[in-house]
């Protein structure tokens, strides 16, 4: 009880961790738009764009911790975890119609130069990164304890990178005059954001497509379970899916010896799977001789 109560500790300190680098990150992406339009700098508003992949993140992360501790129930008998991968992959194809309108924008800006005030897009690019420096010394004080953090500190740590592109276009703007800097580094901005939104519509359709779980190797699965467990003499239907990233689940039908003793085989199996595998959630139907469904 001690350790649940602890493990219970741990995900309120993450979602806590979480909410507030979501707030933070949100609130300046706001204010970086704003600093974007009066200022006519490219490089803020896809900056900005950049920062929306950040906190769709951020969400997508505190909403998986709250969905991990809400129970099943008749209507969803595995749970919620499904609905972070169904925002996931509807953040992720806004986000690249994004990466699109700031591509249009970059060229149009560089076929057409238009004034920029460098004054004010240093300012609001220095105190961007400042929020997102703040955000990843949050949320590194508690990835040990939540992967959903270990992912989202990622995300924050990429948003660095375009805070810093904006100040060094802010800094070339203000010393030589040359605004075409200022579309050019957007553009290195938008290829930075069509990388996370493109792998986040990947991941996310692949999930909700039921597709087997990237790492897991089912040829392998089948010899090892064959190999670990004597009575076992055949594995088959092996189908493998995730609810979310973190919860694969499989079925198969497994065909033993005549004379073994299925409960204790069926206990071997489901320890093979969980220590070897990760996974903990599986539903296996013992046979002896042919498949039923064959």
């Amino acid at each position: 009880m001690h350790s649940h109560d602890h493990s219970h500790d741990h995900a309120r300190s993450g979602e806590r961790r979480l909410l507030w680098a979501f707030a933070m990150t949100a609130g300046f992406m706001v204010a970086e738009v704003v600093g974007g339009i009066v200022s006519g700098s490219l490089a803020l508003l896809a900056d900005a764009g950049h920062m929306l992949t950040d906190a769709a993140s951020l969400a997508l992360a505190w909403g998986a911790s709250r969905a991990a501790r809400r129970p099943a129930d008749p209507l969803r008998s595995y749970g919620y975890h499904r609905a972070q991968v169904l925002a996931a992959l509807i953040n992720g194809v806004a986000l690249i119609g994004i990466v699109g309108w700031i591509i249009v924008e970059a060229v149009q800006r560089i076929l057409a130069p238009a004034p920029v005030l460098g004054g004010l897009m240093l300012v609001v690019a220095a105190l961007g990164l400042l929020v997102n420096v703040v955000a990843f010394a949050l949320l590194h004080g508690g990835r040990e304890h939540n992967l959903n953090i270990q992912g989202a500190l990622l995300h924050v740590l990429g948003d660095l990178l375009g805070s810093v592109a904006a100040i060094a276009a802010a800094v070339v703007i203000l010393w030589t005059g040359w605004t075409p800097i200022d579309p050019l580094l957007s553009l290195l901005v938008a290829a930075l954001i069509l990388r996370s939104a493109w792998a986040l519509v990947r991941k996310s359709a692949h999930i909700l497509l039921e597709g087997t779980p990237e790492w897991l190797d089912l040829e392998a699965l089948r010899s090892e379970l064959h190999d670990a467990v004597p009575a076992v003499r055949n594995v088959h239907h092996v189908h493998v899916w995730s609810l979310s990233p973190q919860r694969p689940l499989l079925t198969m039908h497994v065909d033993v010896e005549a004379d073994a003793d299925t409960n204790q085989v069926l206990g071997e199996l489901k320890g093979v799977l969980q220590e070897r595998f990760g996974i903990a959630h599986s539903t296996i139907q013992i046979e002896c001789g042919a498949c039923v469904d064959d």
